[in-house]
Formats: C-alpha cells, structure tokens, sequence
C-alpha cells in the first residue's frame, strides 16, 4: 500500500513539475491558445461595458454571466506565454518580447488584471449596476496596462 502510494505522488509531482511548454504540442498551439482564451475574456467583458456605457439595457443576470466568464478567462492565458512565441517568432502574435524580458512585471500585471476580474465578479452578483460600474473601470484599466507594455499596435 505505502508503494503504491508513493509511486502516484511521485507521478503527481513530475506531472505538476512539468513546464508550461509541455502543455502545447507547438509554439503555434500556445498562440492560439491564448489568443482564444483573451478574445473570449474581451467579447464578455465588452458585454458588461455596453451596459456600463448604457449602450444596452442593464440585465442583472446578464452582467453575473458575463462577469463569471470574465473572470474565469482571466486565469487561462498566461501559461501560454511560453519562451519563443513573441512577435519576433511569430508575426501573427501582438505579444511583444518585453514579456520574457520583464517577465516579473508581466506576471504582476497578469495577476493585477485577475484580481481586478474577480472583482468585477463580486460586484456583478451584487446585481447592483453602480458596483458594476465601480469594479468595471479599474478592471479596464489594467486590461489597458498590460496591453500598454506588453502588447503591440
């Protein structure tokens, strides 16, 4: 029993232990990964501005779904921003390679933004459209930082 014990959280460490890299069979893969996972997180939270501008009726269960969505993308990209897949290897790609080279300040913009969605989140099952409005702008605003530093024109 103690072996077979030993043996899975042996297996369980190598496989938590693996890099990112090793999750995209291609540099390609991690690309499309993230850039699904951002597109996604950006049509959602598109959805809560248009509410926030008054653009469309506020829906209270609309803007919890939306915000939900929001803030769970907000936790997928980052793993795929793995060496060799900035826009001097790959042109289709915005991401500048100041990720690598600052990869601590890209980190802490990641980790601000995903604070700042789980937010959002919070007030948007308030149900309570100034809350909303409260969480949305600092939620922008650190989409906007980290697209200022690390994403190109």
């Amino acid at each position: 029993m103690n072996r077979s014990l030993l043996a899975a959280a042996t297996v369980a460490a190598l496989v938590v232990a693996l890099p990112a890299a090793a999750q995209f069979q291609k540099p390609e893969d991690a690309i499309k990964y993230r850039q699904s996972a951002l597109t996604v997180m950006g049509t959602h939270f598109g959805r809560l501005g248009a509410m926030v501008q008054g653009k469309v009726p506020f829906d209270a269960a609309a803007a919890a779904h939306n915000a939900q969505i929001v803030e769970t993308m907000s936790k997928l990209p980052f793993t795929a921003f793995i060496d060799g897949t900035s826009q001097s290897q790959f042109p289709n790609t915005h991401a500048k390679p100041d990720i690598w080279a600052e990869r601590a300040k890209f980190d802490a913009a990641a980790t601000k933004m995903q604070d700042a969605a789980a937010k959002l989140n919070v007030a948007a099952k308030s149900g309570n459209l100034d809350q909303i409005k409260a969480a949305f702008g600092p939620t922008g605003q650190a989409c906007k930082a980290c697209h200022d530093d690390f994403r190109s024109k």
